[in-house]
């Protein structure tokens, strides 16, 4: 055990490093100017950053991966479908609405919406659509015309909320599709549709083990457009400066952040394991010995993600937007650059992109390799956060990069393999993932505070939102190009095949 944990912070010192040492460089240029504590204090949260990490991605191998596959399977082999549908609409409400990302974010727009108005919607959405994404598998239906035709509905509504002056909240309403998609629910839903696809098996089982994140993610964006016409409060937003300051007792405020964080992700975990154990009772029945390393996998799991998340709160989150604002009173070209750099090595970080590529290199055979994902991810992250701090200066609807960049990733979903656009869409949702909501949105408030102070919740948020769009577009464009690969490797074997020398040919006849 001692040896896979090293191998796991091994892995996790890797993927904060490059975040860790941008922000450093940084700081000692005339751009940024931190005091010595807030170094400290964000040096030390790296470090807990890791350790996060890598206790996280342990308890992801040893349970909630397990747990999702013999959920998924064992209902699936039941034959009972109406029990399956009805745990998984359950499980998908309950998880969502203790996810912690979610309520970071619903806690930052209360002027706007009620959070817990917001979290029940959004809970209701993940919940309706964890339902279809099931019914896909069961029923075998494509994934790309599901996708087609909720999008359809989904922009639709977007155009709604445009006319009828809604413009504020459509930034909101795309960036809860990816924070919905958290760490404790992504790797518990993926192996959940792992479990299904392959207790249905069928010659599409590797494909059909993909999609549910992708699914989930566009519940919460109907929901929340939903619920903004009924939206009370005022649509000026202005950020509590409270909540991104590096704390005066650092120590105080370290324990009364973990305290927090430990009632929520108990709270989500709590639900997992209740169902899991009700499940176990009733229908599963597996032996002692892998429940008894599934506690321990839930309890890295608990401790991994307690780490993590205090540590984005106390200081990735106070130092991300003193950079925006900092990088944006410099100059914008700057903060357009360093937005991309960013963006390229902080898709690293997250914790269930680990669990996504692992998933996806097992499944695939290594058809798709980690590296290969890793690097399609971090294109696509990178280039969503310049193009971000590009609309922050400029000042414009966030569908101008929405609808082109969704029209052309479901456009590529018709000419590369199905598997490609299944692992694409979830990709999407993996990305956006807690480091995104608590360091790059910071990063884009800070800088929207200078540029744009009164545009707030419409240009600042959003970011996220892009953060899940753009891997759909360089996953699929890696998937084209395999298969542009593999026919220029046939062509050319059969022109050798077809330029040979007959008599070089051996007849043994």
């Amino acid at each position: 055990m001692l040896k896979i944990l090293l191998v796991k912070l091994r892995e996790a010192l890797w993927s904060v490093l490059p975040v860790t040492a941008i922000v450093m460089l940084l700081s000692f240029t005339p751009l940024i100017d931190f005091t010595a504590r807030e170094k400290v204090i964000f040096l030390i949260c790296s470090v807990l950053l890791v350790v996060g990490i890598a206790l996280f991605n342990l308890g992801a191998d040893m349970a909630m991966t397990p747990m999702g596959v013999h959920v998924g399977s064992g209902l699936s082999k039941s034959g009972r479908i109406w029990l399956l549908l009805s745990v998984c609409a359950a499980l998908g409400l309950l998880i969502t609405v203790a996810e912690p990302d979610l309520s970071v974010l619903a806690k930052q727009v209360s002027a706007v919406i009620d959070p817990m108005r917001l979290i029940l919607f959004v809970g209701v959405g993940v919940g309706l659509f964890l339902l279809l994404a099931v019914l896909k598998i069961v029923a075998k239906v494509s994934l790309s015309r599901m996708l087609l035709f909720f999008y359809m509905i989904l922009f639709a509504f977007a155009a709604l909320m445009a006319v009828n002056g809604n413009q504020a909240l459509l930034s909101l309403s795309f960036d809860s599709g990816g924070v919905t998609t958290g760490p404790i629910t992504v790797p518990f839903i993926m192996a959940l549709g792992t479990g299904i696809a392959n207790a249905l098996g069928g010659k599409d089982a590797g494909e059909n083990s993909f999609g549910l994140v992708a699914l989930c993610s566009v519940g919460p964006i109907v929901a929340v457009m939903m619920l903004g016409a009924f939206a009370n409060g005022t649509l000026l937003y202005t950020p509590n400066v409270a909540d991104y300051a590096i704390s005066a007792q650092p120590f105080s405020h370290f324990f009364h952040t973990v305290w927090e964080v430990m009632g929520e992700v108990g709270i989500a975990l709590g639900l997992i394991v209740a169902f899991f154990m009700v499940l176990q009772v009733t229908c599963l029945r597996l032996p002692s010995r892998k429940l008894s390393r599934m506690a321990f996998g839930i309890l890295y799991t608990f401790l991994g993600l307690v780490i993590f998340l205090a540590a984005v709160t106390m200081g990735f989150m106070p130092i991300g937007y003193k950079l925006g604002a900092q990088l944006a009173s410099a100059r914008p070209a700057v903060l357009v650059l360093f937005g991309f750099l960013l963006g390229l090595v902080v898709v690293l970080a997250e914790p269930a992109v680990q669990v996504l590529n692992k998933q996806v290199e097992e499944i695939t055979s290594g058809t798709v390799s980690k590296r290969a994902m890793m690097v399609a991810l971090s294109i696509g992250v990178g280039i969503s956060i310049g193009l971000s701090m590009l609309r922050i200066i400029f000042d414009f609807s966030i569908l101008y990069y929405l609808i082109p960049g969704y029209v052309i990733s479901l456009g590529l979903s018709f000419f590369v393999p199905k598997l490609y656009t299944a692992i694409a869409f979830d990709s999407g949702g993996v990305a956006s993932g807690p480091l995104t909501s608590g360091f790059i949105l910071p990063l884009a408030v800070g800088a929207c505070t200078v540029i744009q102070p009164h545009a707030i919740l419409s240009d600042a948020f959003g970011i996220v939102a892009m953060v899940a769009m753009t891997p759909l577009i360089t996953i699929q464009i890696m998937g084209f190009r395999a298969i542009v690969a593999r026919k220029v490797r046939d062509n050319i074997m059969m022109k050798n095949i077809l330029d040979a020398d007959d008599e070089q040919i051996i007849d043994f006849m």
